[in-house]
């Protein structure tokens, strides 16, 4: 008789990964574009994956930067927006890498531009021969203080946000505030609106800044070029902090294994919304009403002030962006976007709500009657920015 047996395989993975601020980057003086993380020597050729709007605006330096430089490059163009953000667009990429030839260490591809080309590398470099490195250069607002620091990745599927993807952080991603000077006002506004979430649920310093210097922040987008800003630096200042909240938040809980994260705060609602809104609201947009409502919920359980509501409305109008939109007031819609984000937290609500601006508590019990209060209060700020 053969007995059957058990073995038990515990193993652990040391992760470390950087998020590298420089200026210039496209100068060909700048050797940090150009250099492989790590200790990692290569001398194959590289891919370098570019979205429409890059390729535009900066194509020709990243080609002369690369020229001058004398590595062997390849490059290859995605198209921006959030419906693109497809498994189509990640095999595209794969095979680009299986046509070039990647190895698994010493020719990481780099991706530059926005969080669609972002995402979409992330996840097609942790599928290609299992997981290769990669270089993030995100040039958004949003990619730089949020998306710089994360570890995931992923794409769209059937109508949903993210459904699929990994936690594959890439050893080194590179951030220059001047990217942000190109953008339109609309993606610096998207962008700010993940700065005032973690402002709300962490850094009153932070939210001060916002709230003081919003419109100042879009229209010099973070560049800090008025002689008041020049002084203050609002726009250092709120990528920073942003950063390095953001970091100290995932750090201690990378993989997710603790459901319990505050940066989900105006992510409860806003997935679903978001993608039925496609393409009409940015993702920051949609985030940014999530915030405001579940501040509403807040103050509808006396945890935040009727002032601070009304200094967090007031500086979500100042940044420019909308405080709601009609299917922030849809009860139904309201509903089904909470049942969908319960699934993704193992059938809990685990909504973040502020306790006062800077803290905050779990809850667990959110019923259905303080969501149609909240749906309705919403109801009024449609229209207002």
């Amino acid at each position: 008789m053969i007995e059957g047996g058990r073995w038990a395989i515990k193993a652990n993975q040391t992760v470390e990964y950087e998020v590298v601020e420089t200026t210039d980057l496209l100068n060909p003086d700048n050797p940090q574009l150009a250099s492989l993380p790590g200790q990692l020597e290569g001398t194959g050729s590289r891919l370098i994956i570019l979205d429409q709007a890059i390729e535009g605006l900066c194509g020709r330096k990243v080609r002369r930067y690369f020229g001058l430089r004398g590595i062997p490059v390849e490059y290859l163009t995605l198209p921006t927006g959030d419906e693109h953000k497809t498994l189509d667009n990640v095999l595209r990429v794969t095979s680009r890498l299986n046509t070039l030839g990647t190895s698994r260490l010493s020719t990481p591809p780099i991706a530059i531009g926005g969080g669609v080309v972002q995402d979409t590398v992330g996840m097609a470099a942790s599928l290609y021969r299992r997981g290769i490195p990669y270089i993030r250069v995100p040039t958004t607002l949003l990619g730089q203080i949020d998306g710089s620091v994360s570890a995931k990745n992923g794409v769209n599927y059937e109508g949903h946000r993210n459904r699929l993807g990994t936690f594959t952080p890439p050893p080194r991603t590179l951030i220059d505030r001047a990217f942000l000077s190109t953008l339109p006002e609309r993606q610096i506004r998207s962008g700010l609106a993940e700065a005032l979430k973690l402002a709300l649920v962490k850094d009153p310093q932070l939210f001060a800044v916002l709230e003081k210097y919003g419109p100042s922040l879009v229209a010099e987008r973070l560049q800090d070029s008025s002689p008041e800003t020049s002084t203050d630096q609002p726009g250092r200042t709120t990528m920073h902090r942003a950063i390095a909240g953001m970091a100290e938040e995932l750090q201690k809980n990378l993989w997710e294994t603790d459901l319990q994260r505050i940066v989900d705060y105006g992510h409860t609602f806003s997935p679903l919304i978001e993608m039925k809104a496609l393409p009409e609201l940015l993702h920051g947009e949609a985030v940014a009403m999530d915030c405001v409502f579940s501040a509403i919920l807040a103050n509808q359980r006396e945890l935040l002030s009727g002032t601070d509501l009304l200094r967090i409305i007031n500086t979500v109008e100042a940044i420019g962006l909308r405080p709601s939109h009609p299917l922030f007031t849809d009860e139904q819609v309201l509903t089904l976007a909470l049942e969908e984000t319960m699934r993704h937290r193992n059938n809990q609500q685990i909504i973040t709500l502020l306790d006062g601006i800077g803290r905050t508590i779990f809850i667990n019990d959110l019923t259905q009657s303080e969501i149609s209060t909240a749906a309705s209060k919403m109801r009024n700020l449609v229209g207002s920015k």
